[in-house]
């Protein structure tokens, strides 16, 4: 049954991926204000520069996934940038109660997403 729909399929799972990023990046444009210093905080060299580089990246390889043009690539530099990414923003093992929670969430979310693209990456090739 599945198989009669499978390109829809792959097209669902793109834009649902690829977005997701392409929605990141432009939200974190909005919060770079409070983005640059707390990465500066956690080592992050030239944090704004750091941050500005994600962001293109974001938008770039999620557009890139949406529109499956270089869909491999682009989904494994996104992989690379949610193992750089994950623990610097949701490092729940340094927080308590319902910040810890919440920072669960987003870690989980993003290993998800990994295994998303890993997909992506398996179909491509």
């Amino acid at each position: 049954m599945f198989e009669t729909f499978q390109s829809e399929i792959l097209f669902a799972a793109r834009l649902l991926l690829g977005g997701a990023f392409v929605f990141a990046g432009l939200r974190n444009i909005q919060s770079r204000i409070l983005l640059i210093p707390m990465m500066a905080a956690r080592g992050v060299p030239q944090a704004g520069l750091a941050l500005w580089l994600g962001i293109v990246l974001q938008v770039v390889a999620g557009a890139l996934v949406i529109a499956g043009l270089w869909t491999a690539p682009a989904a494994a530099s996104l992989v690379v940038f949610l193992i750089a990414a994950t623990p610097m923003f949701h490092n729940f093992w340094d927080h308590q109660g319902p910040d810890r929670g919440s920072r669960i969430i987003g870690f989980v979310g993003n290993v998800a997403l990994a295994g998303g693209f890993l997909a992506l990456i398996a179909q491509a090739a």
